[in-house]
């Protein structure tokens, strides 16, 4: 997987003068365009979109410096419709409009090519297994929320603090399947997975019910196969990392990639002080299929 990713992104390297069909280095990696972001943000912690475009301006930073083309010239070459569009964003990066770079020879930043290489921690191994599960519901209420990569979500904790005790109770006894009990849904996540990008947040449960309240968020699932890995540690940092540990060395390592659709997670008190333990829920398909 890692040799195909490292193909991709010679792919990527190369057109960086030029339009970028993302479905085509995902075909070379022999993932889907959907996976292939993800693996990459996860891989490289930002996103593919975001690495692109520091790379075209590391490049046309040296071009700037250069002085063989027109500043329009370079602007056009790296994507840019006018010259005020890739002022912004060359000062953006470089802390410098290219103008007076041009002029002083100033000192420019640069995003190195990236490439990928496994590298083994340890000797511990991680458990997970596979479900398949027919069309279900996830039903409770639900808000949109920024994403946030460590540390609690201030966005998230406040919308649980407003939903009532009563209404929480009404959410909890419609679960009727795994993960049983109260879970924490997201939905709708951007494929870079860029912090502060938006996602949909249910506090829900998993049901098979078709007769359903009619004051609560209802998000119908398609049947198919989900990925379950647990762990336990203090939350949500041993969470985070998991989702980290999945992305890089589980798909990685099996022939599984993720495929479009919500995250579950459920979270229940461990034997331990301090600590929780999870389950995390990926929607996966063989990578033969």
């Amino acid at each position: 997987m890692l040799e195909k990713l490292n193909q991709a992104m010679e792919y990527i390297e190369g057109r960086l003068d030029r339009r970028i069909e993302m479905a085509e280095p995902a075909r070379i990696a022999m993932t889907s365009e959907y996976h292939f972001r993800r693996m990459f943000s996860a891989l490289a912690g930002m996103p593919l979109s975001e690495y692109v475009r520091r790379r075209r301006l590391t490049l046309a930073g040296a071009e700037v410096l250069g002085g063989e083309r027109t500043l329009l010239e370079v602007a056009v070459r790296y994507g840019y419709s006018s010259g005020e569009a890739f002022a912004r964003a060359f000062r953006a990066m470089h802390g410098v409009g290219p103008g007076e770079a041009r002029r002083t020879g100033a000192v420019l930043r640069s995003q190195p090519r990236m490439s990928f290489r496994l590298v083994v921690e340890g000797g511990s191994s991680m458990e997970y297994r596979i479900v398949a599960k027919d069309e279900f519901r996830v039903v409770g209420r639900k808000a949109r929320v920024p994403l946030v990569h460590e540390g609690v979500n201030p966005a998230v904790a406040e919308f649980i603090r407003g939903i009532g005790k009563e209404t929480v109770a009404r959410i909890a006894a419609l679960s009727d399947q795994r993960p049983e009990g109260i879970v924490q849904v997201s939905d709708g996540l951007a494929a870079g997975r860029a912090e502060g990008t938006e996602l949909d947040y249910y506090h829900a449960v998993v049901t098979s019910a078709q007769e359903l309240p009619g004051d609560l968020d209802v998000l119908v699932v398609p049947a198919g196969a989900w990925a379950v890995f647990e762990n336990a540690g203090p939350f949500p940092e041993a969470l985070q990392y998991l989702w980290r540990d999945v992305f890089t060395q589980w798909f990685p390592s099996n022939p599984y990639r993720s495929r479009p659709g919500p995250e579950i997670l459920s979270v229940r008190p461990s034997p331990e002080a301090g600590e929780t333990a999870a389950q995390l829920w990926i929607p996966v398909e063989p990578t033969t299929a």
